[in-house]
């Protein structure tokens, strides 16, 4: 086995460089941290509505990525359909778009007036913007990619050798996507749904924009937190370590299926 050769001390210096500017803010949250009061201030009626709300939310916003998200990420890795990378460009986008522009297309989609909500209205009396509903559609819109690109990667590295063994005995699709491909990903199912929910747990900018900060409704941890920032500074450092702590014990155990590892 061939020892690499040792980094020149430049890429050194400049790589810790980038470590500690990624570590400091952390730092400086935990440094500025009330820890004597950390368990009173998270017991306060709005903290506690609002980690209410977020749960609601992005509980049941990970329950529709699993629904949309797997047979999405089944095509785009399965099957060859038109203008394929035009549809993962998409799917896509959301992760690089910024939230209140998502949330703005979102307002201008469902919204009361919008291409397709003036419709839910008129036809279903169903109204999205402000609501928790729309809260979740929200943190749907933005968590979806994080899903479909962890289950299409493991798809595409997992091979369809025992599928189309299964398929030459004569099991028919539903049974070879049901006994074989399903229980292969859920690994990667699970990974890529946490990745989701920690996402839609966090989202801001496009639940502000599309749902508004209403308390008890669509006030979650982030919006409760930017709120905090003005009033009770204390409140909004305990709230940030609760979402750091989520994030944490998201990635941690999640980290070999999007990381490669050594």
């Amino acid at each position: 086995m061939t020892r690499p050769p040792n980094a020149p001390r430049s890429v050194l210096v400049v790589a810790a460089l980038a470590m500690a500017f990624l570590a400091l803010p952390v730092l400086a949250l935990l440094q500025r941290a009330p820890w004597s009061g950390l368990v009173d201030l998270l017991r306060r009626r709005e903290v506690v509505q609002a980690l209410g709300v977020s749960l609601l939310v992005s509980l049941t916003a990970a329950g529709i990525v699993l629904v949309l998200g797997t047979p999405m990420a089944w095509v785009l890795a399965r099957v060859a359909v038109p203008f394929r990378r035009l549809v993962r460009t998409l799917v896509v986008l959301p992760m690089v778009l910024p939230p209140v522009v998502g949330g703005t297309a979102l307002l201008f989609a469902l919204g009361r007036r919008g291409l397709v909500g003036q419709w839910l209205e008129r036809w279903f009396d169903v109204t999205l913007p402000f609501t928790t509903a729309g809260a979740v559609v929200a943190a749907t819109f933005v968590a979806l990619p994080f899903y479909v690109i962890t289950v299409e990667g493991a798809l595409r590295t997992s091979g369809e050798d025992l599928e189309q063994v299964a398929a030459t005995l004569g099991a028919d699709p539903l049974t070879v996507l049901r006994r074989i491909t399903v229980p292969r990903l859920i690994p990667a199912m699970g990974a890529g749904l946490a990745l989701a929910w920690a996402r839609a747990l966090g989202e801001f900018g496009a639940t502000i924009t599309f749902a508004g900060n209403l308390p008890g409704r669509t006030r979650t941890l982030p919006l409760a937190t930017f709120q905090a920032l003005e009033s009770d500074p204390e409140a909004a450092v305990a709230l940030s370590l609760v979402l750091l702590a989520v994030s944490l014990a998201v990635l941690l155990p999640t980290r070999h299926r999007w990381l490669p590892t050594r």
